[in-house]
């Protein structure tokens, strides 16, 4: 493909992630997936792949330069960590691993020593236990690469549907006073980039989100969308990017609507997650946008109540390889 291939960690070893790399190694022809390799875990994973009757070839390579050369007859494992495997039974060697696979492959991908991370899904409770002081694995990875943590942006992709949330992981109650103009005006200048640069989008259309119901209903049911929202696109509008809104959320993700925008921008974490999930839970992607480095991670978590029963949908973890793999090669064509 002309690039190096791509780094996935592992996520929680008690969770699906193990299974459904090997899964998705398994289905990498079918799957057109670009050359990937684990990093660490080759005796978990083969135990995983077990769990939905795979015998997987497992080579264990010292070079991620290897990965490529190895990928079409066996899934590559950088290194020799591992840990037991235990499905469903998260415990703290698991979340040492998960973390030190999480770092390896992001250092990695800033190193340049593989094209982008995927990350696996994580239980960030037990990582908390073993000194991981982020919120999630995009503030991580966003550290890592040497990005503030306000211009690191979640993007939610699925086959239907693109969702940010300007808002992430907070209280409800306290959305309205986050949201500002230049909180809209910085996350949409962001999106608009990366739209163009990793999903080869020339002119992106940004539909941007009401608060409120209906909008506001000019003002009666609050006026945030008068006092932020229309100002933030007006601004937008005035540089060049084509956003339009504020958009009534309860009516944007019809699907004759869904095909007059590229992206919503979302006011906060549920207004973008429910339609996404909706519409494309079996292959939804977590992408960050606005590093210097390629992450996408599938979108659900570690499924513990399943984790070795060969029942998880490998759906996200192919979408979310094949995506990072695509954003690759569209940043090497461009930069070459």
């Amino acid at each position: 493909m002309g690039i190096p291939a791509l780094a996935v960690s592992l996520g929680d070893p008690a969770g699906v992630g193990p299974e459904l790399i090997g899964a998705a190694w398994a289905l990498r022809n079918s799957a057109a997936l670009p050359p990937f390799f684990a990093v660490g875990g080759a005796q978990l994973l083969a135990a995983a792949g077990k769990t939905r009757g795979l015998t997987l070839p497992i080579e264990i390579i010292a070079d991620p330069a290897e990965a490529s050369v190895v990928f079409p007859r066996a899934l590559p494992v950088l290194g020799h960590d591992d840990a037991p495997y235990c499905p469903g039974a998260p415990d703290k060697d698991g979340a040492r691993l998960a973390l030190g696979s999480l770092r390896k492959a992001a250092q990695l991908a800033v190193a340049g020593q593989a094209a982008g991370v995927v990350t696996g899904p994580i239980a960030k409770a037990r990582l908390a236990e073993v000194g991981f002081t982020f919120p999630g694995q995009t503030e991580f990875v966003a550290h890592a690469s040497g990005t503030a943590a306000e211009n690191a942006v979640m993007l939610l992709a699925g086959p239907n549907l693109r969702t940010v949330p300007l808002t992430v992981h907070c209280s409800l109650a306290s959305v309205p006073g986050q949201i500002s103009i230049d909180l809209i005006c910085n996350r949409s200048r962001i999106t608009a980039a990366s739209l163009q640069r990793d999903f080869g989008i020339a002119n992106p259309r940004l539909a941007i989100c009401a608060l409120n119901p209906h909008a506001g209903e000019d003002g009666r049911f609050g006026d945030e969308e008068q006092r932020i929202i229309a100002p933030a696109i007006a601004l937008l509008r005035a540089e060049g990017i084509d956003a339009t809104g504020p958009h009534p959320a309860d009516s944007l993700f019809s699907p004759h609507a869904r095909d007059s925008f590229d992206v919503a921008l979302c006011m906060y974490h549920d207004q973008a997650l429910i339609p996404l999930k909706a519409l494309d839970f079996d292959n939804g992607v977590n992408m960050t946008l606005g590093l210097p480095i390629v992450r996408t991670s599938p979108d659900h978590g570690t499924a513990f109540a399943i984790a070795g029963k060969g029942l998880a949908n490998p759906g996200a973890t192919l979408a979310a390889i094949r995506m990072a793999g695509d954003a690759a090669m569209r940043r090497r064509s461009k930069s070459a």
